[in-house]
């Protein structure tokens, strides 16, 4: 008898998020199941990794098929305990989410439901991060939890490309309300902000970012769009940052002294 997969999951909201939970119940019946998660939230902190401090783990369960531990550290932190010292072995399958909150357009640059995404992909294992638009405190993950089964079903009887991870987003609508999924491209974005500055108890100043998001461009074929039309986004990725095209054009630009 064939061994079940091994799916490994984690997310940046942390161990306690509804979307973590929404998405463990989603990949239960499809193999054996580990979590490590942070023990708090850990939005916004991209690809950090710790170097400072001990990371540590504590167990909060195991049972034949299912582990599930918290970690004091990132999102990218979590994948490498898994890997080198949890699992034993790369995964079958990572997934990251179900994220509270958008990371479509650039959002993916600060995101560290996809960096955990990116640092599975490194490591060649076929690796997905899973997004909800969010719009308001009482979020409904079930339409999410859906389409990231069918799409989770689709990738593990397909072949993903070799260092390609798959940032998918999917609006905060019901099911019924829901088009169906579009592969699309990464729209251009950029952050409007700012800092409110306060004053501490001691009068000493202190800030708090804010901003707004504004997309930059258009285009039918793009994340942003697919989302405003009530589409669930899937956006191939790749870690390889390189921008090509240019190579050609700074080759003809004169770096000598």
């Amino acid at each position: 008898m064939q061994d079940k997969p091994l799916i490994f999951v984690t997310n940046d909201d942390g161990v306690t998020a509804p979307g973590l939970r929404a998405l463990i119940d989603v990949v239960k019946p499809m193999g054996k199941v580990v979590v490590i998660a942070p023990d708090n939230p850990r939005s916004g902190t991209a690809h950090a990794v710790t170097m400072n401090q001990p990371l540590r783990l504590n167990q909060i369960r195991k049972e034949t098929d299912f582990e599930e531990y918290s970690c004091n550290g990132t999102p990218a932190d979590c994948v490498k305990l898994a890997y080198k010292v949890v699992l034993g072995r790369h995964p079958d399958l990572l997934v990251s989410g179900i994220n509270d909150g958008s990371n479509s357009s650039i959002n993916i640059i600060y995101s560290g439901t996809m960096a955990a995404v990116f640092e599975g992909a490194m490591a060649g294992v076929p690796s997905i991060g899973f997004s909800l638009l969010r719009d308001g405190m009482d979020t409904d993950f079930s339409a999410a939890g859906i389409y990231a089964g069918r799409i989770i079903r689709t990738v593990m009887s397909e072949q993903m490309p070799e260092g390609v991870c798959l940032n998918v987003n999917i609006p905060h609508l019901p099911l019924d309300q829901i088009k169906g999924v579009k592969i699309c491209r990464q729209a251009g974005g950029t952050w409007l902000e700012d800092f409110d500055i306060r004053k501490d108890p001691k009068g000493r100043d202190y800030f708090w970012l804010k901003g707004i998001f504004a997309r930059i461009g258009d285009g039918e074929d793009t994340d942003e769009y697919a989302l405003e039309h009530r589409y669930v986004s899937i956006v191939p990725v790749n870690f390889d940052f390189t921008d090509y095209e240019a190579i050609n054009l700074l080759k003809r630009w004169d770096f000598t002294f």
